[in-house]
């Protein structure tokens, strides 16, 4: 053990533990990294745009000097998207970091943080780093008991947080649950709304939750970049809240969180509305697929409003590395609580049949 004095609470922390890179299952396994399909870590398959790429070109010449730290052309983009003021945007590292920025507005030893079972890993991390402790509400048919949270919350909760659509089950709560969710918590308890696949939900499940912001000054919608968008790389992601929560955001903002390379590209992202609809009819005509996939191999998953889904193979971890065999990279949720299951990022067609062609290899193997 180190000599070093860190707090008992961080030194407990589990680190995050990413989606398997490409490079890494080719040096394993001696594979050629072309060949490598990886669906793992809900990117978006058709990489990014054009668009963004010709304004990442155009930044190039200037990038000796720093970045704008207050955003404020892509913050005007996105306050004219929202008919929002400019001060009520918080730009990220990613939506991660506007996560992570929120825990550190709010919490500290002594005060607690709800989130449900089977919920984004980085909730847990965030809560545990600032010793905060951590009330894990039971899943309910793999998604959010919202019930059950607004009981939860107790007289030392600061936070709460809602992955809707939540990553890895896919499950979504519709509008008017949420809603009345928001309508029971005290006003001094912020609620942390991640919207990170938001823009994959098909037009019957989309709704305005930017109007609650406005009704609720405790509210924060988070979003991202790094999905739809296709700008996973660049770590881009946005934060919508009232100007006194926004204003405790930037007072633990790290400066010039966001570079100047991916404020260039999300700007121009932003505005790309064929490129972000070709990309959810792609995710629907994908996700289709690997659900009739599924069902050929009599597999149980879960309906899915992201870019991913999950699926029930019984030896998880056994097919997972069979998959790895193959040149497959998908995610084990075993650190979620879900052992027997899989989630399986949406990919290109040739991508998705080339994983149920090594998925009905591996229920094989791992049968015999």
């Amino acid at each position: 053990m180190s000599d070093i004095a860190a707090l008992p609470y961080v030194r407990a922390i589990a680190p995050y533990q990413a989606g398997k890179p490409i490079d890494e299952l080719a040096r394993e396994y001696g594979l050629d990294p072309k060949s490598i399909v990886k669906l793992a870590s809900n990117e978006n398959p058709r990489g990014m745009p054009e668009s963004a790429r010709r304004a990442i070109a155009e930044t190039m010449a200037d990038l000796g000097r720093y970045p704008d730290s207050n955003g404020f052309a892509l913050k005007s983009a996105l306050s004219a998207k929202f008919n929002v003021p400019v001060d009520w945007i918080t730009l990220g590292n990613g939506s991660n970091d506007i996560l992570e920025l929120a825990a550190a507005a709010v919490l500290s030893p002594g005060r607690s943080c709800v989130y449900a079972q089977h919920s984004f890993a980085v909730y847990a991390l965030a809560t545990q780093a600032r010793g905060a402790r951590a009330i894990v509400v039971p899943a309910k048919n793999l998604g959010h008991d919202v019930d059950a949270m607004a009981s939860a919350i107790s007289a030392d909760t600061a936070l709460v947080y809602i992955a809707n659509p939540n990553n890895p089950t896919g499950t979504h709560l519709p509008a008017q649950t949420l809603a009345g969710f928001l309508a029971r918590v005290a006003p001094q308890v912020v609620v942390v709304i991640d919207e990170a696949y938001n823009e994959y939900l098909p037009p019957e499940r989309r709704f305005d939750s930017v109007q609650w912001v406005r009704k609720y000054p405790n509210l924060l919608i988070s979003r991202t970049f790094s999905k739809a968008y296709g700008l996973a790389g660049l770590r881009v992601g946005y934060g919508l809240a009232q100007p006194a929560l926004t204003d405790l955001l930037n007072r633990v903002r790290q400066p010039f969180n966001v570079n100047a390379v991916a404020q260039a590209a999300a700007l121009a992202a932003l505005k790309d509305r064929a490129f972000l609809e070709q990309s959810y009819q792609l995710n629907v005509a994908g996700m289709q697929q690997i659900i009739d996939g599924f069902r050929r191999l009599q597999l149980d998953s879960v309906p899915s409003y992201g870019n991913f889904v999950l699926v029930k193979v019984g030896d998880a971890a056994g097919v997972y590395h069979q998959l790895l065999r193959r040149g497959v990279i998908v995610r084990p949720v075993a650190n979620y609580d879900l052992p027997e299951w899989l989630r399986i990022t949406i990919g290109l067609r040739d991508e998705n049949e080339r994983f149920l062609q090594a998925l009905a290899e591996s229920l094989e193997v791992v049968a015999a």
